[in-house]
């Protein structure tokens, strides 16, 4: 189903042996994992995969899942090094919040999405087809939910073909900037919220760029440009055809399985899901935002929400006084 075995991957015992040998020597020398780089943390087998697969990312299906990593076998801290390196054979990493986190918790933390601070990730709500602020987001599966937290995910290209085939009027609403909440993250001298268009053109590439419930959440700014009822049209319409399953590909990550998708070309979404009242066994994943080194050109106006649009140096949240720490659950 959905040609599975071309996107993924099993891990082999070398690529497992070479993570492990290569986590423990690092953690036993004290390393700061948030400084790791493919130079420091050699991967002589995998590191050459990963190579193709950064290819495949940015040129090619634009995701991928690795699978086979025994995370039983770990601790947090030995799980998210191996993650942490293994992405830093893909990219740049990238803080994914105000508090300068380079490696994120995806959990519930018993939050609601209609508090204008909290982001999605936060709850177990439904998060909705979106894209991060990055170039590619990755996701390592610690533990799965009792039930739901299916991923999915869907192709810009044809969302974008659909609109312009079915109703090319509201198609042109996208091509235009939309205010996008920043959710309380507001770098120093920057608007509460983003104006960037849902889709770009930009060097003969079509860039998606959308969170639909943090566009209607800016609209609590009264500064901000007020969406009209042709733009809910669209927005509805663009939603509509995302959630078409016939356009959809749905995933169960397995506990060690490790998704890697490109922004720019994708929307992911969660489904919501129940969770297990031990505290051990809640769903948590570790996630990775990373920049990609010869990834497409972005446009100007992307530079308000990714810093620059230097490629391999751009994306992530930044304000005054992030520094990168990586948080450990258990410590």
């Amino acid at each position: 189903m959905h040609r599975t075995e071309e996107w993924i991957l099993q891990l082999s015992s070398i690529d497992i042996a070479e993570l492990e040998a290569a986590t423990e020597s690092y953690i036993t020398s004290k390393h700061n994992i948030a400084f790791t780089t493919a130079e420091n943390f050699p991967l002589p087998t995998l590191g050459c995969k990963l190579l193709a697969l950064r290819k495949e990312l940015i040129n090619g299906r634009g995701f991928f899942l690795l699978r086979g990593l025994p995370v039983h076998k770990y601790s947090e801290r030995q799980a998210g090094t191996m993650f942490y390196a293994l992405g830093c054979h893909l990219g740049l990493t990238r803080s994914q919040n105000a508090m300068g986190h380079f490696l994120g918790h995806v959990r519930d933390l018993g939050m609601k999405s209609n508090d204008p601070k909290v982001r999605l990730y936060q709850t177990n709500e439904r998060q909705t087809f979106h894209t991060d602020s990055s170039d590619v987001v990755g996701l390592l599966c610690l533990n799965t939910a009792k039930t739901g937290g299916t991923s999915l995910l869907v192709s810009a290209s044809t969302i974008f073909n659909e609109m312009r085939a079915q109703r090319p009027d509201l198609l042109e609403l996208l091509l235009q900037p939309i205010a996008t909440d920043r959710r309380g993250e507001v770098p120093e001298g920057m608007l509460p919220y983003l104006l960037i268009p849902v889709f770009s053109f930009y060097e003969g590439y079509l860039t998606v760029f959308y969170q639909r419930q943090y566009i209607d959440s800016a609209q609590r700014f009264e500064d901000a440009p007020r969406l009209t009822s042709k733009h809910i049209e669209a927005l509805d319409m663009f939603d509509r055809l995302a959630n078409d399953p016939k356009l959809t590909l749905s995933m169960n990550l397995e506990p060690g399985d490790m998704q890697f998708v490109y922004n720019h070309a994708l929307l992911h979404d969660r489904t919501g899901f129940d969770d297990w009242d031990d505290p051990a066994q809640k769903r948590h994943l570790l996630r990775l935002w990373l920049s990609i080194p010869g990834d497409r050109p972005l446009p100007d106006i992307f530079s308000t929400r990714f810093g620059t649009t230097e490629i391999g140096n751009r994306g992530g949240i930044f304000v005054s006084g992030t520094t990168p720490t990586i948080p450990w659950t258990n410590e």
